[in-house]
């Protein structure tokens, strides 16, 4: 019987029960007592009819309802009561007296029959919400995905060959265990995904199912956390034990970092920690409890693995960690063809460059990217997704959408064109600088009032200290530009200037890139995770002279980038005056449209466009 038969049999008996629940109200609206005395007095006035006698009561009709009634009880005075009917010419028949156990059940079976049906209905309604019922709050709410359902596999991931090559493994153990134990070795028990958000670590997780054609549990961290304690530490157990019944399988626990915090070694501050901490250690426990020679994996994602307890990562629990990072330009240009398969794209787009605008993207940003191109070109009525689609996506999602409709006055208007092209011509002069692709002073939603876009020929893992220097110098351009021509500076710099400082702190205080500081680490990029909203928040490991020279080093670095941003302005004064006024006049314009913003052969690293 399947789940539909069974509400439609609920609500049959839903109704059978109101029905006689509506009787019964009814016989008791028309039913009054009255005393033996009135009953006599009734008969010899010939106003009863249709009696029933038992040992001792009498029910019987009223010839004419009284008040509204239609039926009398009454007690039994005396044996004669057969004879007093006779003689009244009244119809009457005999009944026995309801028994002790008669009125129990006459209790009792109504209750059981309706919280029968309130269990049966409640469980029903439960299931169709997806909350589960009160018997199964310790259950555990895996999704169980068979290998038809997953519908993903190795083809479908791309970008990340590293890991893909690492899981084969997982995938060859699952599929030929006895190929493996031939020599002793084991599969690892838990293999932890790192990776920041959005670069594929579930659809990997699905992938490795698909492809080893096993049952695949999917639950979030956060799934197994309960207002109760020990509902949690119920639900791993449970999840393991339909593991184990179904192996070989993989557990795929997506979000780990909800369930896996380090626990604080000052015990439970603030409360809320037993259920979690419980919850872990059933985890933990299961971890060491199951043979890998079941078959059962267990596989993890969480982009914080500095914030997971030590005892989840030791060996023998999560032995490996899979790196899921960012793709290259390689690998974004291999998760683009992948969905662009799903789009109609043009037959001469060039997808080489797409992946050179989309520097840091994940797989996440790029499905997004093509699916805000392929709206772009419905909008423009176009038959096919063309590369101007993906560079005004592109546009859209790093700057927010054109804000046509926010009009600046013409002073303003002006100030912003110099300042833009005054990135752009400082990008255009300096080696090593990404080539500028396009300026824009069209208001975006985040803000921005116009900007630059540089288009990186190469994804670069390391930055000289020139490159900084120049990285710092284009991000200056803008207000020196407005310096240069109006002979005063505005607001409009302060983004730029919020980035330039952070670089100048980072070149002195992490990089070690300052002459007069020496080779020294001052500040660590992350802070070191205690438990539950604690952080260990430790005193600079410097003094403060250290300090003062540290903010001395950096305020030396702007300056000298802002001191080299205006002599680039002033050696190309003219190529500022023409750009301006050309991007006043067409309010976007290209290299192509511009040459002055065409550089000598560069190469750069990846950046996101300026924007002021």
């Amino acid at each position: 019987m399947n789940k539909q038969r069974q509400l439609n049999l609920g609500y049959i008996l839903v109704a059978l029960a109101a029905v006689m629940l509506f009787q019964l109200w009814i016989g008791a609206q028309e039913t009054t007592r009255i005393p033996y005395s009135e009953f006599r007095d009734l008969l010899t006035q010939e106003q009863i009819t249709n009696v029933v006698v038992s040992e001792s009561q009498i029910k019987g009709e009223f010839k004419i309802p009284r008040d509204g009634k239609r039926f009398f009880i009454t007690n039994r005075v005396g044996s004669d009561i057969g004879e007093v009917l006779e003689q009244a010419g009244v119809k009457y028949s005999g009944a026995s007296d309801e028994t002790w156990l008669s009125n129990l059940l006459s209790w009792v079976l109504p209750m059981l029959f309706f919280l029968g049906l309130w269990f049966f209905l409640f469980r029903r309604i439960a299931e169709r919400q997806g909350m589960g019922g009160l018997m199964n709050i310790g259950q555990s709410k895996a999704k169980v995905y068979v290998e038809t359902e997953t519908g993903v596999n190795f083809d479908d991931v791309a970008g990340v060959d590293q890991a893909k090559m690492e899981l084969q493994e997982i995938v060859s153990f699952l599929k030929d265990r006895d190929k493996y134990e031939r020599l002793g070795a084991r599969v690892p028990k838990g293999v932890l995904l790192v990776g920041p958000p959005g670069t594929g670590k579930t659809l990997l997780a699905r992938a490795v199912a698909g492809e080893a054609g096993v049952v695949f549990f999917s639950i979030s961290g956060s799934e197994f956390v309960e207002m109760f304690v020990g509902v949690g530490a119920a639900r791993v157990r449970d999840l393991f034990d339909q593991a184990r019944k179904a192996a070989p399988c993989i557990i795929f626990i997506d979000e780990l970092d909800a369930l896996g915090r380090a626990r604080s070694p000052l015990g439970n501050i603030g409360g809320g920690g037993d259920e979690k901490e419980q919850t872990l250690n059933q985890l933990l426990a299961e971890l060491d409890g199951f043979d890998p020679r079941s078959g059962i994996v267990l596989l993890a994602a969480t982009n914080r693995p500095e914030i997971l307890d030590p005892a989840l990562l030791r060996a023998g629990r999560f032995d490996r960690q899979v790196v899921v990072d960012r793709p290259d330009r390689i690998g974004r240009e291999a998760i683009l063809r992948v969905h662009l398969k799903k789009v109609k794209a043009a037959k001469d787009l060039e997808i080489d460059k797409i992946a050179g605008l989309t520097p840091g993207f994940t797989g996440a940003d790029l499905a997004n990217l093509v699916n805000e191109a392929a709206i772009h070109a419905t909008r423009r009525s176009g038959d096919y997704v063309r590369l101007e689609d993906f560079t005004s996506a592109v546009e859209r999602i790093l700057a927010g959408s054109e804000q046509r409709t926010r009009l600046l006055n013409p002073d303003e208007r002006r100030r912003v064109a110099y300042h833009e092209m005054g990135h752009a011509l400082a990008a255009a002069s300096l080696p090593g600088s990404d080539p500028v692709h396009k300026v824009s002073i069209i208001p975006r939603s985040i803000g921005a009032l116009g900007y630059t876009m540089q288009r990186p020929t190469e994804d670069r893992f390391l930055i000289t200290t020139d490159e900084l220097m120049n990285r710092m110098t284009v991000l200056l351009a803008g207000r020196a530009a407005e310096a240069l021509v109006f002979g005063e500076i505005s607001t409009g710099a302060a983004d730029d200037l919020a980035k330039v400082t952070d670089v100048a702190r980072q070149i002195v205080t992490r990089f070690g890139m300052s002459e007069s500081l020496g080779q020294a680490v001052l500040e660590q990029q992350q802070s070191r995770f205690l438990g539950e909203n604690l952080l260990d928040v430790r005193p600079k490991d410097y003094s403060e002279a250290t300090a003062r020279e540290v903010d001395l080093a950096v305020r030396e670095l702007i300056a000298a980038a802002y001191k080299k941003a205006t002599k680039i302005l002033e050696d190309r004064r003219q190529d500022l005056e023409s750009g301006a006024k050309m991007l006043l006049e067409r309010e976007t314009i290209t290299p192509d449209e511009f040459p002055a913003l065409l550089g000598a052969d560069q190469t750069g690293h990846a950046e996101q466009p300026v924007s002021s």
